[in-house]
């Protein structure tokens, strides 16, 4: 796994509009967007009943795990599951593909499949369930706007319409009832490998605001 440098921001709708019409003047948007340069994201995540994955988020620990499986807009057919980690600052992230058919498996409780698990993530998953009793905990919705950048390989992200499911986990669901997740705000996320370019550093200025450890898993946990 390559480590990546992950920042994020808060951001309130002036700001969002002033970055997102810089950026859209100069970056290119990830090819994967719709036609008004957006996408929607699906993401169930897991967490252990003493909430595990959400206190060391809070808390700041510098070692720290959270599992998700995730789709974007209507597509059922393509979903992964992603382990995301945090090493000392730096961002990792490790993924593998699921079929429909496992993920509705997973989430009814029928786990049979996973036991001889090639796929190291599932594997992992797994294990992970068994000993420390992860398991489904929120639905987080949102919808995102993504730029690149191949010098360092740059990707900025905005974030907004932060929905969280409540206590449902009917990650396949067409019609799964949705809330804000508190007041209307955005995220800016920028993330890169080595370097940003200094260009890109000085487009993103926003005065004096500094990043903040704002994460949509812990906000629609506030919420839901």
């Amino acid at each position: 796994m390559k480590p990546r440098h992950e920042f994020k921001h808060s951001l309130n709708y002036m700001d969002y509009m002033i970055l997102r019409n810089k950026l859209r003047a100069i970056l290119p948007h990830d090819r994967n967007v719709g036609e008004n340069g957006e996408y929607i994201i699906h993401s169930l995540y897991f967490d252990t009943p003493g909430d595990k994955a959400l206190l060391e988020k809070l808390n700041g620990v510098n070692r720290r795990e959270k599992f998700r499986l995730r789709r974007y807009n209507d597509d059922t057919e393509f979903i992964k599951l992603e382990k995301k980690s945090k090493v000392n600052g730096l961002s990792y992230k490790e993924s593998s593909r699921l079929s429909k058919e496992e993920t509705t498996m997973l989430l009814q409780g029928d786990w049979d499949w996973m036991v001889q698990q090639k796929r190291p993530l599932v594997a992992e998953l797994y294990s992970k369930m068994n000993g420390q009793l992860l398991q489904p905990k929120t639905i987080v919705d949102y919808t995102r706007e993504p730029f690149t950048y191949r010098a360092g390989n740059v990707r900025i992200t905005f974030d907004r319409d932060i929905r969280t499911g409540l206590r449902s986990k009917d990650f396949l669901g067409e019609n799964v009832p949705t809330l804000p997740a508190g007041d209307e705000l955005v995220i800016l996320e920028v993330k890169y490998d080595e370097f940003i370019p200094g260009f890109i550093a000085d487009l993103l200025q926003l005065g004096n605001r500094k990043a903040s450890a704002c994460s949509k898993y812990a906000l629609c946990r506030t919420y839901g």
